[in-house]
């Protein structure tokens, strides 16, 4: 039993460093706003799950105005020092991201696509919760988008014939999916736990068949 203790004391250390390291890679690739994919969206074109929850967020008005500045902030300041050195005014924000029409575009858009729809809000609350707490709504986000990608870009459905409108996936979606897998700390805990337990099982049974004997 002693032997158990110690090889799972590791392990548990090993799993739980891990999840933390991919949920902090995760929460940066959403918040500083990575591309991940390309689809059509109310205010154009949007690359990014935040770009699609705050069309729909300002689109709904279910939160204000301030809320979804916020949640756009940090990834505008990363793409603008990246781009040009600028730091750009917080003011100006829904012109940078085209979501100042947004509530008068057309929802047909974001009907057609509603697991991209629904996956993006999963990955920005998975994103912001996993900082605290690693969970499975990271990785239920985006399976969802990775569905709705696949839905339109192999089966066509909805159809697009507007070439400069068509849907494309980044080579970061699948560093998202791995981050996004590798997050789920309690389910790896419960592999880790049942293997160790499996693992140490075995010698006793045998021992206690030896004794028998």
């Amino acid at each position: 039993m002693a032997i158990s203790l110690s090889t799972a004391s590791p392990s548990r250390g090993w799993v739980r460093s891990i999840s933390s390291m991919a949920s902090r890679i995760y929460f940066f690739l959403i918040i500083l706003q990575i591309p991940l994919f390309r689809i059509p969206c109310r205010c154009g074109m949007c690359s990014t799950p935040i770009h699609v929850t705050s069309s729909q967020l300002i689109a709904s008005e279910i939160f204000p105005v301030a809320v979804v500045k916020a949640l756009l902030y940090p990834g505008a300041i990363a793409n603008g020092l990246v781009r040009n050195m600028t730091v750009p005014a917080w003011d100006n924000l829904l012109n940078i991201y085209n979501l100042t029409n947004a509530k008068e575009a057309s929802a047909i858009t974001d009907l057609q696509r509603l697991e991209v729809l629904a996956g993006s809000y999963f990955c920005v609350a998975g994103a912001l919760a996993g900082i605290l707490k690693p969970g499975k709504m990271s990785m239920f986000g985006t399976l969802l988008v990775i569905w709705g990608l696949v839905k339109e870009g192999i089966l066509g459905k909805p159809a697009n014939t507007d070439p400069t409108k068509a849907v494309y996936v980044y080579p970061t979606m699948l560093i998202a999916l791995i981050c996004a897998l590798s997050s789920i700390k309690n389910d790896a805990k419960k592999i880790t736990k049942s293997a160790l337990t499996r693992s140490v099982a075995r010698p006793l049974q045998s021992s206690s068949k030896s004794k028998l004997k």
